[in-house]
């Protein structure tokens, strides 16, 4: 019965650990807004250079809701400034999108707002 109890105690001790872990990956990740304090506009295309991402950043699009949109796209998408099929489009004025490891697009999809630089590219580590 004392071999039982002592297993429970330290598959629950375990499992314990494995959360705490699981929750402390994240607590390296930055949170970013874009464009800093005029928010996602036209002309932020620029916005990124300077500053380091990694992955599991968050970027936070603020804008006025109505006049703007935040497309996930790809690269194609990004340089041609159109939505693929299925892109994620965000639509609140306060939107936080996490990135991911590699190449992240991102773009205004209202017509003529990508073309007049409401588009990123950022690279994440």
């Amino acid at each position: 019965m004392a071999v039982e109890r002592g297993s429970a105690v330290i598959g629950m001790a375990l499992i314990m650990l494995s959360l705490i872990l699981l929750h402390s990956e994240n607590t390296d990740a930055a949170t970013f807004k874009v464009g800093d304090a005029s928010g996602w506009r036209f002309g932020v295309s620029n916005w990124p250079n300077g500053k380091n991402f990694t992955a599991g950043d968050i970027l936070e699009f603020t804008y006025t809701q109505g006049m703007h949109t935040v497309a996930v796209v790809d690269k194609n998408g990004h340089d041609t400034c159109t939505v693929p099929s299925g892109a994620q489009i965000f639509r609140t004025g306060n939107d936080n999108v996490t990135l991911v490891k590699g190449e992240n697009y991102f773009i205004c999809s209202v017509p003529g707002h990508c073309a007049m630089g409401m588009q990123l590219a950022i690279n994440a580590s």
